[in-house]
């Protein structure tokens, strides 16, 4: 293993997460999203020990009239560095990767990235309902009048999948499983009892080839990391865990612009963040994966280059994605058994630091031979139908 390097590149200073913190998560009735960004925001600080004076940045998507700007306000912050990128559910390390940036460049000192959504909550109280599509203006007019669903555009992704190299029902169901394995002992995860194979195959179909337990849960919940340059960490209540690289992607809207089902743009920000932290996926300890669907596990396993493309349904089998397997993928039980409140990005960089850190917790917490922590993690965020991708490697 080459192992992380923290040393500045060219001058630029590195940048740390500070601190990472969820909301109250799952089912969550009373609070309002505002009150769970803050929420998730003041335990964040908590956890690394900073006063909120140092947060000169804020980025914040998808709550508001004006985010981040209602947000700030919200939190009491007058931010002179912001960012309210917003391209689904990889906007987090979108986000990350712009403040990482603006850190090392010396134009913010302290970036305070959070999220908070009541989407199970709303649904329940009749305040909205659930989205088949994101609306039916400009590109999106020739898909959305003919029925073509959020889901189905996943679904037709995972049916070409399975036609171009012989992909299973039951090797995408296996993520499933192993996903709701790793939420058993995670007691924030909104499902923990066991499920096997044939319940997920056995499944109310929902869009072919995907049943329920192929489709993320929906929930309530919120989180909040805090990323801070190197000057600030001696005051850090904890070790830093650094951002060695990233890189984003994004690739289509319609689908008849896709080239290739088979590939999502996480073979482009996988190989731009790896380059740019100088590691391989062998360097890899853990990772973290948008799972809206168990196919999005498989194909991005794929396209970061810890299988060869075609060889995803092989890899995914046999207990690999296990917190004690090969691989450990989404550790915390992922959007389909742990939380998917909306945008779950953020939680994906939550939950790769607190494994750093040696924080998961009894029956939850990573290990290398000989009990050592992992020193390397992944967060790959995929927003849209596989419109775009940020990809984020942390070390020690």
């Amino acid at each position: 293993m080459s192992g992380p390097t923290t040393e500045p590149r060219n001058g630029r200073r590195r940048v740390a997460v500070a601190g990472v913190a969820l909301s109250d998560c799952g089912r969550v009735d009373g609070p309002t999203p505002y009150a769970l960004h803050a929420q998730a925001a003041r335990r964040a600080l908590a956890d690394s020990g900073l006063d909120r004076s140092v947060i000169d940045g804020l980025a914040s998507a998808g709550l508001g009239t004006l985010a981040p700007v209602d947000v700030a306000e919200y939190l009491g912050l007058r931010p002179t560095w912001v960012d309210s990128t917003s391209v689904g559910g990889s906007t987090w390390e979108v986000m990350a990767a712009h403040a990482a940036d603006a850190i090392a460049a010396g134009h913010a000192n302290a970036v305070l990235l959070v999220y908070g959504s009541t989407a199970r909550a709303d649904i329940k109280a009749r305040r909205r309902t659930s989205n088949l599509s994101f609306g039916a203006r400009g590109p999106l007019q020739f898909e959305v009048p003919y029925g073509h669903t959020l889901v189905s555009k996943y679904a037709m992704a995972a049916r070409r999948h399975m036609h171009e190299y012989g992909t299973t029902l039951e090797q995408l169901a296996s993520v499933a499983v192993q996903a709701r394995a790793n939420a058993a002992t995670n007691p924030d995860a909104m499902f923990r009892d066991p499920i096997t194979v044939d319940e997920v195959l056995s499944g109310e179909m929902i869009a072919d080839p995907f049943t329920k337990l192929h489709c993320c849960i929906r929930s309530d919940g919120g989180c909040a990391v805090l990323l801070a340059a190197e000057d600030l960490v001696p005051d850090t209540a904890k070790a830093p865990v650094w951002i060695l690289g990233s890189g984003t992607s994004v690739s289509h809207t319609t689908m008849s612009e896709w080239e290739d089902f088979t590939v999502s743009p996480a073979a482009v920000s996988g190989r731009i963040a790896f380059e740019r932290a100088g590691l391989t996926p062998a360097d890899i300890d853990l990772a973290q994966i948008y799972d809206a669907f168990t196919y999005m596990t498989l194909v991005t396993l794929e396209d970061l280059g810890f299988c060869a493309k075609g060889e995803g349904g092989a890899f995914v089998e046999k207990g690999r994605l296990l917190r004690d397997g090969e691989l450990p993928v989404n550790t915390d039980g992922g959007g389909l058994s742990a939380c998917h409140p909306g945008m779950r990005g953020l939680f994906l960089l939550v939950e790769a630091v607190r494994q750093l850190r040696g924080e998961a917790g009894p029956g939850r917490q990573v290990t290398k031979r000989g009990g050592r922590l992992p020193e390397v993690a992944l967060a790959s965020g995929t927003g849209g139908w596989f419109c775009s991708s940020g990809t984020v490697i942390l070390g020690r």
